[in-house]
């Protein structure tokens, strides 16, 4: 009987041996797969128009990521690498730099486009891989519309549309307005233009005319003769840079003297080089101004940004800067890379402090913040006011 215990005792005693060693076994394994993981690089995929007639805004981006990349480089102990794709300026090429980026690259999460129609066609994109995106500067309001994996970090057009038309009222005492849009650009400059003229017939205001130019063209005499023939007190451009710069001297050339009023796709300063004297107190509706910082990390990162890229910073380059940093900031909170737990966290953040301002996101992924009214004055963007969402 005795013996017949000892030998049950055994085989209980080898049984538990054999769950101990395997128990070592998982643990060592696990440990070692956490170890190599913790060691790895997380990368994170960048698409911007580094080339073609919207350069200027995929470099200036690129410029404010790359800054705030070498002030943090690593987050949850890790490196940060970051992988940049060009789409040469065309919608179409931001499908096939998101795919690049996720499937060869291996990123974790995508910072992109610099444009409202590169950043929609890149986020289907990014949608359907479960990767999460940040646009630093998109303000179509349909780039987050039903997305779990889509954000920004600027404000959208629903709310641009409205201050800008409380600024030509309020702000600029005008009531009766003329409208020239680049109906090339749909998701820009059709879409704010929409919103505008909504907004500006609901306060009081009436538009008088709406004219309509192409991406590249240089003269706008047809146009102008139908804004000068309409007697409007105020003309609104929500273009970019490029078509608004020839604009304004083609108005001024007119003899046309109303106030104009301008987008934030206009708030480069090639703007300025272009266009000179005549874009002399206009108004813009932007994102922000380097004089009205009100972050402490803002106020770190543009005296870093100067002593890197060796100019002053700009809204571009501070947007650029705001979705890296939103990035790092919810990989450390979500203690992961993982595409849903990394989505959740960036749909939960609130009152964090950007380069730019503070930034709250919404239930459609859409960012909560201030937009900055500038005008330019002896060739420089001058802050005029905050306003308040």
């Amino acid at each position: 009987m005795f013996q017949g215990m000892g030998r049950a005792q055994s085989r209980e005693n080898q049984k538990m041996m054999r769950i101990i060693t395997v128990s070592m076994v998982i643990a060592l394994i696990c440990t070692l797969t956490f170890t190599a993981t913790a060691k790895q690089p997380i990368n994170i995929g960048v698409f911007l128009p580094m080339t073609g007639g919207m350069a200027v805004y995929g470099r200036t981006e690129w410029d404010g990521i790359k800054t705030a990349h070498q002030m943090m480089t690593k987050v949850l102990g890790r490196e940060v690498r970051l992988f940049l794709e060009d789409t040469r300026s065309d919608p179409a090429e931001a499908v096939s730099a998101v795919n690049r980026l996720v499937k060869e690259q291996k990123v974790v999460g995508i910072i992109g486009g610099a444009l409202s129609a590169s950043a929609l066609a890149g986020g289907v994109v990014a949608e359907e891989l479960a990767v999460p995106m940040i646009s630093p500067s998109a303000t179509n309001p349909h780039l987050t519309k039903d997305k779990k994996y889509v954000f920004r970090v600027c404000f959208d057009d629903s709310f641009q549309g409205q201050v800008a038309a409380r600024q030509a009222i309020i702000g600029m005492n005008t009531r009766r307005a003329a409208l020239i849009v680049d109906i090339a650009q749909e998701a820009y400059c059709v879409a704010l233009a929409n919103l505008f003229l909504k907004a500006f017939v609901e306060m009081g205001g009436k538009v008088l005319v709406t004219s309509y130019i192409q991406t590249g063209d240089q003269d706008f005499t047809n146009q102008l003769s139908e804004v000068l023939s309409a007697n409007p007190d105020i003309i609104y451009l929500p273009n970019y840079y490029a078509e608004n710069a020839l604009l304004a001297k083609q108005v001024r050339d007119f003899g046309i003297k109303v106030p104009i009023l301008m987008s934030d796709g206009a708030q480069v300063e090639d703007l300025v080089q272009i266009a000179g004297k005549a874009v002399e107190e206009v108004h813009l509706t932007g994102h922000f101004n380097a004089d009205r910082i009100t972050t402490r990390l803002g106020q770190e990162y543009a005296s870093e940004y100067s002593k890197r890229i060796g100019r002053k910073l700009d809204a571009f380059g501070a947007l650029g800067a705001d979705a890296y940093f939103l990035f790092l900031d919810a990989i450390r909170r979500a203690r992961s890379t993982d595409g849903p737990k990394l989505s959740a966290t960036l749909a939960n953040t609130k009152n964090f402090d950007g380069v730019s301002g503070q930034i709250s996101m919404d239930e459609s992924g859409s960012t909560v913040k201030s937009l900055v009214i500038n005008k330019v004055r002896s060739g420089s963007f001058t802050y005029v006011t905050t306003v308040n969402p």
